[in-house]
């Protein structure tokens, strides 16, 4: 199976570490993001992986040229104008299989992507969301899902700050769900996700490490989960 990794944000709330780099490059410890998650994706045997570019694509390009250094091979789409979670994935239709994996390339997990896979296939689902229960929802998709794993609700980025189930970002999709994503920019929490529900939209629940580094204290708390689990690392 392939993957893609959609690394095209701007990190505006990770500034000023994004002055200068895209956010997927900004470092844990002594490594970019970005690395951790091709490293996930090498671990689990995922090792033909589109990058999904729009802001300073060259800085990713230079240090990841063909990822053989990795163990991967990586091809990338650069966006010429911002299409969106769903927009970027559809631009690199072409090279993804049937059913293929999707990782945000801005959030740092030690997910089971083998387990993953396999709820995917067991659910026959159209599309898969991995999610994880968070004592705070704010600036998070939030779901509620049947105990056969099916989402009975969507909401992206609801207000108010509460217990319940997040959208992390990552997914295992059937190429058929592309066909109902428009050209330009389409984004999966805003426009597709709640446009799935009741129609072959399942839940994951993971219990692993997740984090969406989309602030200062959530980069600064990642470090730390990692400084601390070094051997898991390093």
């Amino acid at each position: 199976m392939k993957a893609i990794i959609m690394a095209g944000g701007l990190g505006t709330r990770l500034r000023p570490l994004t002055n200068e780099i895209p956010k997927p490059m900004v470092p844990i410890i002594d490594r970019p993001i970005l690395q951790y998650i091709v490293e996930l994706l090498r671990e689990y045997d995922f090792t033909e992986i589109a990058v999904a570019l729009n802001y300073r694509p060259e800085i990713i390009i230079d240090y990841f040229k063909d990822g053989a250094a990795f163990g991967v091979r990586l091809e990338y789409f650069v966006e010429s104008e911002a299409l969106g979670t769903a927009g970027c994935v559809k631009n690199a239709g072409d090279f993804l299989g049937d059913d293929f994996l999707v990782m945000s390339g801005d959030s740092f997990t030690d997910i089971d992507l083998n387990e993953f896979k396999e709820f995917h296939f067991r659910k026959n689902a159209l599309f898969s969301l991995a999610c994880k229960q968070a004592d705070d929802t704010s600036g998070f998709g939030v779901l509620r899902a049947a105990k056969d794993g099916k989402i009975l609700e969507f909401i992206e980025k609801p207000e108010g700050g509460r217990p319940g189930l997040v959208n992390t970002g990552i997914y295992m999709i059937n190429r058929r769900v592309l066909e109902l994503v428009p050209d330009g920019f389409y984004d999966f929490g805003k426009d597709l996700l709640p446009r799935l529900v009741g129609n072959g939209l399942f839940a994951y629940k993971t219990s692993r490490y997740w984090s969406d580094i989309g602030s200062l204290p959530s980069y600064y708390s990642t470090n730390r989960f990692v400084a601390e689990n070094m051997e898991r690392y390093y």
